[in-house]
């Protein structure tokens, strides 16, 4: 194909708000984690991150990239995983997006958004932030590591222990019943989701 039929966009020239407008749009869908942490106060902070995915599963690793404010400093998320190094990462169906999107309203310091909004919970049991109930899927992590390249935070955490709604996956076998999990996946920035519901199947090479 010539490359006359492809415009350049020079991303290494246009860090920031620019790269993020196009790659947030072009690299999905992409699975959104809905995490809750907590500060030293004990308030417990819920927020959507869509940079977010699984890395490894032996250990079983997975990866977030909370952002920072307008001003520089850590978001809620951020910060509480650097000061206690726990979190719960919760995968959302359908049911709870608006609930989901809801929880990225800013809010004031010591301001819960699972209070306000209603949202009940249930104790973990090898990390101190809850468990939001009405997640068919919550991953009990901790914080491995944490890195910065530029204005980015990667922060690698350990997956511990698995709560997924009964149904869902084999309890035997571990596998996922997919057609009972459909997730919803973020698009472009800033109100693009997807349903993943419509799928299909390629046999893999042997």
């Amino acid at each position: 194909m010539s490359e006359s039929l492809f415009d350049r966009f020079d991303l290494t020239a246009n860090p920031g708000t620019r790269a993020y407008k196009l790659l947030a749009a072009l690299v999905v869908p992409r699975p959104i984690a809905l995490v809750t942490t907590i500060d030293a106060e004990g308030c417990v902070n819920a927020a959507p991150i869509s940079f977010f995915n699984v890395i490894g599963s032996d250990p079983a690793m997975v990866v977030l990239a909370p952002a920072n404010r307008a001003d520089g400093t850590p978001k809620d998320t951020a910060r509480n995983l650097i000061a206690n190094g726990e979190a719960v990462i919760h995968i959302c169906d359908e049911a709870m997006a608006e609930r989901m999107v809801a929880c990225a309203a800013p809010l004031p310091p010591g301001v819960s958004e699972l209070e306000k909004l209603g949202l009940a919970t249930v104790a973990s049991e090898r990390v101190r932030p809850p468990r939001i109930k009405d997640c068919p899927v919550a991953l009990e992590c901790r914080v491995v590591d944490i890195r910065y390249y530029g204005e980015n935070r990667l922060v690698v955490l350990e997956a511990l222990l698995a709560h997924v709604r009964a149904g869902l996956a084999d309890i035997g076998t571990w596998r996922v019943k997919v057609a009972e999990h459909a997730p919803i996946g973020r698009m472009e920035s800033p109100d693009g989701y997807v349903r993943t519901r419509d799928r299909f199947q390629l046999p893999f090479p042997d």
